[in-house]
């Protein structure tokens, strides 16, 4: 949806192009002359404005000068019945997008909007991107785990991206909550458009507005140039607002509106901006404690909160380690140039016995230091290393509580069966425990002898 100005003095043409125009879900007005094309774009700020060159009073090159004075990004299309080449190159010189001749058909002037509207979301993506942090977007179907969790919440995603409702991600921080939000929008039917990521947490308050609604030359110390802000760029596709429980109450209630009445203006500036955006917001905090607290808005909570989706924590969901730490080896063997490597089987036990504090995140790191630093053709345990920092000392401890016993399990596997002539079933009865459980370790930790290799 774009927001469209039509200034036409013949109102029954003028008509059949708003009409024509609203069918394509356009926000459309249609307005006889300049002075009053004036008085709109002085309210607000327009996507295009489709406009005659002869009007009464103000003419539509008087009218393109001052539009593009008043706000560069509007892109304007001309129509004249009075074509030739001299008023086409002045319209251009002006800043005119485009130029049609009357009379024309309703599907020529309708593909030239879509072409227009195309060029300019094309501008908001490669200014998107000049300031974009890195992000994957990724289908449901890429999102790495086996869990009954995870695929609970998958389905829910899919199920959820077709429609245009609010969804709130809830969950520890490093638990994927960005890919979540990601495959929402990949699988939307705004796909096309741009998946625009802020992360709430990580800029000031008053940085943050302006990262969110842009802002105006000279509205602040240091803003030598207008800046088109995130809501803008995200126009027609989805906005992901990540940690808003860390948002100023103030930016709080600017959010809100956004949400309920599609429109905001720039920092310094006084004109409304119409925008067609989905927000999908995301938080490692109890929102409702905050509401309690008083340090959210509980209109806010209830208007992002359409949709929950709330993703459980690594240590909740174990089953889902083993298949990320084998992802993370490929990727990572693949970027360092270091092919075929695998893990240990006891290093990748210790790995899945692990709480994993930092959760997907923290594996990914330290899956990456594991390839970065192995030698040979498989991680081992001295390969591995775990971030220490005051909260996760008590982690830290057991990660290497279990690696020790890991190593001291095999080596009594090891022991007995050296004592037992490598005979599994006594080897067994040494220990305590069954063959079927003596096989299972053994393959586990990938102990051979060639005896049993000449018994195959």
């Amino acid at each position: 949806m774009a927001h469209i100005l039509i200034v036409e003095d013949d109102i029954n043409l003028g008509q059949i192009l708003f009409q024509e125009l609203k069918k394509n879900n356009h926000d459309v007005e249609l307005v006889e002359n300049g002075e009053a094309a004036i008085s709109r774009i002085n309210k607000y700020i327009y996507d295009l404005m489709l406009t005659d060159l002869k009007l009464p009073g103000m003419d539509g090159i008087e009218l393109l000068k001052r539009v593009k004075a008043s706000n560069q990004s509007t892109i304007v299309i001309v129509m004249t019945g009075y074509a030739s080449v001299d008023t086409a190159v002045v319209a251009m010189k002006n800043g005119a997008q485009d130029f049609i001749q009357k009379p024309f058909g309703l599907q020529e002037i309708t593909q030239k909007v879509d072409d227009a509207l195309a060029i300019k979301r094309m501008k908001n993506e490669i200014d998107y991107l000049r300031h974009a942090q890195e992000d994957i977007i990724y289908r449901t179907t890429d999102i790495i785990g086996e869990s009954p969790s995870l695929k609970k919440v998958l389905k829910m995603a899919e199920k959820v991206a077709k429609a245009d409702s609010t969804v709130l991600i809830t969950g520890e921080t490093g638990v994927g909550k960005g890919l979540i939000a990601g495959a929402i929008h990949h699988n939307s039917n705004r796909s096309n458009n741009n998946f625009v990521q802020v992360n709430c947490a990580a800029l000031p308050h008053n940085i943050l507005e302006s990262e969110l609604f842009g802002h105006e030359k000279g509205a602040f110390t240091g803003a030598i140039k207008l800046r088109t802000g995130r809501f803008e760029q995200a126009n027609m596709g989805t906005i992901f607002l990540d940690e808003i429980g860390d948002m100023d109450l103030t930016l709080q209630s600017k959010i809100l509106r956004v949400l309920e009445e599609r429109e905001f203006e720039r920092l310094g500036g006084e004109k409304t901006i119409k925008i067609d955006v989905r927000v999908v917001a995301a938080t490692n905090q109890d929102i409702h404690t905050l509401v309690q607290q008083g340090k959210f808005r509980e209109d806010l909570y209830y208007r992002i909160n359409v949709v929950n989706i709330d993703i459980s924590p690594i240590r909740q969901r174990k089953e889902d380690i083993e298949p990320l730490v084998r992802y993370f080896i490929r990727k990572y063997s693949l970027d360092f140039k270091k092919p075929d490597i695998d893990i240990d089987p006891y290093a990748l036990d210790c790995l899945i016995d692990y709480d994993w504090p930092g959760n997907v995140r923290e594996i990914r790191n330290c899956i990456e230091r594991a390839v970065l630093l192995a030698e040979g053709s498989a991680i081992r345990m001295h390969d591995i290393s775990i971030h220490t920092d005051p909260k996760t000392e008590t982690a830290v401890s057991d990660f290497t509580r279990l690696s020790s016993l890991a190593v001291n399990e095999k080596e009594s596997i090891l022991d007995a069966l050296r004592k037992n002539d490598w005979i599994q079933k006594d080897a067994a009865d040494t220990l305590g425990i069954s063959k079927r459980v003596i096989h299972y370790k053994i393959k586990k930790y990938g102990i051979t002898h060639p005896r049993w290799l000449k018994n195959r």
